[in-house]
Formats: structure tokens, C-alpha cells, sequence
């Protein structure tokens, strides 16, 4: 039998080179033989039809892991792993489309001022933290006020302290009125402060850290700040949108493709921060966002006790079928627990309404 040197193969294949030398290492599409003295690679012809199979799934974005399983199926069943596949592709493009719509929504607002002036906007609000059903204690800070809303994680055996303080150094910004103009750079001062409330908490030598997700009401819009895996979420109009993008290393493995979100949920590593406020890790900066509101908007920061073990679409029908603000986080705090409640769970729920108006919704 003639053998196609590496170079040959690659060509009939449409694979490089080097992408055969990583599927060989992977042991996804070994080659017919190996020269024991230059170590130069031979492929049989017989094995160009799982090699043009490999390269059209890579085509479609599956995951080496999964193509190594596609491969060993017979044509049947590798069949139907294709089509699951795909399904799950289209149901992610879909929520992806549904944000990008919103995200287009969102930046094509032109206030109208006159409107504005007429209609005042507030907030009605509840936080809740539970230690959970594992955990022995709560490293969870969660914080509502007037114009405040926070959620922080801490980390580490002086977590707890560490989260505290990181609200505690936003709580100032709850005191006064905040001008729209300028809300972004008091938040990003008071992050700074937060950072410097963190690395004091651990000036003992404890290793200290959290993430921090908040938002500062201005009477007419959101600012948000967000550091680390604690997220936000906005319900409006019955769609649920998250607001955040996780600071993880799975997530950043999903950005660059290299894993599916079905993967980052069962990866060892998933609870790895790439940022957050903490001692021993350098100055991070954090994502800094503004959002106009409308009335109806219901906003959900949550710790990841709740988003690590309720699916979207239970948060979702929770937010939407639960019209107290209080009643809402303590249902949610329910759900994480009725999954196990393997960690803190910490959430702030709140309605943007018109002023006198309450919270209502069915």
C-alpha cells in the first residue's frame, strides 16, 4: 500500500500540516506509520475520509473532545451526534441574536428630555444571602438601597470580610443624589477605594479577595461596575439579558472557542477568576456600562450560588411570575437551594417604576 507523506495528505485532506501533527498528539487521527529515524509522518489513503470528517466538524466549531467521540461512532449514531450538536448551536445563536437585539434596543435609545422631565423614575427594591446547604459560612455581601445595589463573593479564608468591605466602600455613593455626567468616574473611584478596603482587609496576611458586581441608580439611568463572576441580568419586555461577561478562565476558553458553554459548566477550572479585587493580584480594571431605563425594567445581580445551579430560564420565570421585589429574591435564594445550594447564594432584585407606582407585574 503507498503511504502519502504528511505534506500530500494534508493537500487531499484540506488540513495542515500542523493541525495533523495536533490531532496525532491528541490521538484524534494518528498516521499509518512514523519514521523511527527523521520521525516524519505517513498517512494511508483509506484514512482521508475520517480526515476530511475531522476537518468538516472542526467547520462547524465542535470541540476536538466531541470530534474524538464523533469519530468513533458508526455512521448512524455519529449522525445524530451531529444533529445534537448543531441543535444546541442554533439554541445559542438564538439567545446571542435575542441580546444583540437588545444591545441594538439599548443604544439606539434617543431620550426624549421633554418626556424625561415629566416622567420621574425610581427604584423598588430586596436583597437577600444565604449561606446555603454546604458552605459553614456566608463569604456573600448583597446590598439594596436608594440609589446602591451590590453583589460581591468573597474568596479565601478572609472572603467574608473581603466582600464586606468591598460594599462597604460603595455605600457612600447611596447618600446623594448622583449626577448622570459623571456617574462612570465615581464609580471607577469608588472601585478604587473598594481595592484598597480588600488589600486592608488582608494586611494580616490572609489571602482576601471577591468579585463585585453593582449598579448606581442616577433617577434615569444605571451605571454598572463589575469585577470578576457575580453577575446581571435585565428582564424587560419578558426577555431575560445578562449584562455582564464573566471574568473566567472557561469563559475566556468560550471566547476563544476552545470550549462550548455545555463544556464550562462541568470544567474543573470554572471557578477560576482572571479578575477580581483581592490581595497578591495586581490592580484589575473593571467593565463600566450605562444603561438607559424604562419603566417595567427589572434588574437581578446575583451571586454565583444562583447562576452556577438555576438555569436562565427558571431565573427567568421566577422574575417574571414573582411581582415583589422581596418575594422575588427569596425565591430565587429557594431555588439555589432546592439544587443543592452547594455554595452562598446572594441576590438583589429590583423594578424600575414610576414614581408612586409599585412594583407589578404577572
Amino acid at each position: 500500500m503507498d503511504l502519502l507523506t504528511i505534506g500530500a495528505f494534508a493537500t487531499a485532506s484540506r488540513l495542515t500540516p500542523k493541525a495533523l501533527r495536533l490531532y496525532d498528539e491528541l490521538d484524534l487521527l494518528r498516521p499509518a506509520r512514523v519514521d523511527p529515524d527523521t520521525g516524519y509522518r505517513y498517512y494511508a489513503p483509506g484514512q482521508l475520509e475520517q480526515a476530511r470528517l475531522v476537518a468538516w466538524l472542526r467547520r462547524l466549531g465542535m470541540p476536538l473532545a466531541r470530534i474524538r467521540a464523533v469519530c468513533g461512532l458508526e455512521s448512524a449514531a455519529a449522525a445524530r451526534e451531529i444533529r445534537a450538536y448543531w441543535a444546541g448551536v442554533e439554541a445559542e445563536t438564538a439567545a446571542r441574536r435575542d441580546l444583540a437585539v437588545f444591545l441594538v434596543d439599548q443604544l439606539s435609545v434617543v431620550s426624549d428630555v421633554s418626556e424625561r422631565g415629566i416622567t420621574m423614575l425610581e427604584l423598588r427594591y430586596s436583597a437577600h444571602s444565604d449561606t446555603g446547604l454546604v458552605r459553614p459560612v456566608n463569604q456573600d455581601t448583597a446590598y439594596a438601597g436608594a440609589r446602591l445595589l451590590a453583589v460581591a463573593d468573597g474568596y479565601g479564608p478572609a472572603g467574608a470580610p473581603a466582600s464586606s468591605a468591598a460594599v462597604q466602600a460603595l455605600k457612600v455613593l447611596d447618600t446623594e443624589e448622583v449626577p448622570a455626567g459623571s456617574v462612570l468616574n465615581l464609580l471607577e473611584d469608588a472601585v478604587q477605594g473598594a481595592t484598597e478596603a480588600v488589600r486592608d482587609v488582608a494586611s494580616g496576611g490572609e489571602e482576601a479577595g471577591t468579585t463585585l458586581t453593582a449598579v448606581l441608580w442616577t433617577g434615569s439611568q444605571l451605571a454598572l461596575v463589575h469585577i470578576g463572576d457575580s453577575r446581571a441580568y435585565l428582564l424587560r419586555d419578558g426577555g431575560l439579558f445578562r449584562i455582564t461577561h464573566d471574568h473566567t478562565m472557561v469563559q475566556s476558553m468560550i471566547d476563544e472557542g476552545r470550549l462550548t458553554p455545555e463544556e464550562a459548566a462541568s470544567h474543573p477550572q470554572r471557578a477560576l477568576l482572571t479578575k477580581a479585587l483581592g490581595s497578591g493580584t495586581p490592580a484589575a480594571a473593571p467593565d463600566l456600562r450605562l444603561y438607559e431605563t424604562r419603566p417595567g425594567d427589572r434588574y437581578l445581580l446575583c451571586s454565583d450560588g444562583l447562576s452556577a445551579v438555576v438555569p436562565e430560564d427558571r431565573v427567568r420565570q421566577l422574575l417574571v411570575s414573582v411581582p415583589d421585589p422581596d418575594a422575588a429574591v427569596r425565591a430565587l435564594v429557594g431555588a439555589a437551594n432546592d439544587a443543592g445550594g452547594p455554595d452562598n447564594v446572594s441576590c438583589v432584585v429590583a423594578d424600575v417604576v414610576r414614581a408612586g407606582e409599585r412594583s407589578g407585574r404577572g
